[in-house]
């Protein structure tokens, strides 16, 4: 499986004004390359969510896309904290967003569950105070 990336975007800590700009930009990256709009929608979901995890979560870090005939593969990777409990980081509602972060509408623990709904395959890698891989495969 032949891919090319697509999409590099570096991610700031706490940039909630820049939230969204890799999604929008994935988005229309793919209608350029004729993807279905259905898929479009799914991937745009799990890039989001991923943006806006480093957004909230880490220290920074970056979001890239790549594409094959067969799938779009997004790639989240953070300088941060890690993840302490993978298994509860799943569990809808759950979220150790801030009290400030949940108060400008964000943080409400459905993150992780949104990339696992929407992707064809997940694989996460978090090691505490290194930071969290993320690459959430999208089939086409």
């Amino acid at each position: 499986m032949n891919e090319q990336e697509i999409l590099a975007k570096k991610i700031e800590k706490g940039d909630f004004q820049a939230g969204g700009e890799a999604s929008s930009k994935l988005k229309d990256l793919l209608r350029k390359l004729g993807v279905e709009s259905a898929l479009i929608r799914k991937i745009t979901i799990v890039t989001y969510e991923l943006e806006m995890n480093i957004i909230i979560h880490s220290l920074g870090g970056e979001i890239r896309a790549l594409v094959s005939d067969k799938a779009v593969r997004v790639i989240a990777n953070d300088n941060g904290p890690g993840i302490d409990n993978l298994k509860k980081a799943f569990q809808p509602g759950y979220s150790t967003a801030s009290d400030e972060v949940r108060e400008m509408g964000f943080g409400a623990g459905m993150g992780l569950n949104n990339v696992e709904h929407y992707s064809d395959k997940l694989k996460v890698e978090s090691n505490a105070d290194k930071g969290t891989i993320i690459q959430a495969i999208v089939e086409l």
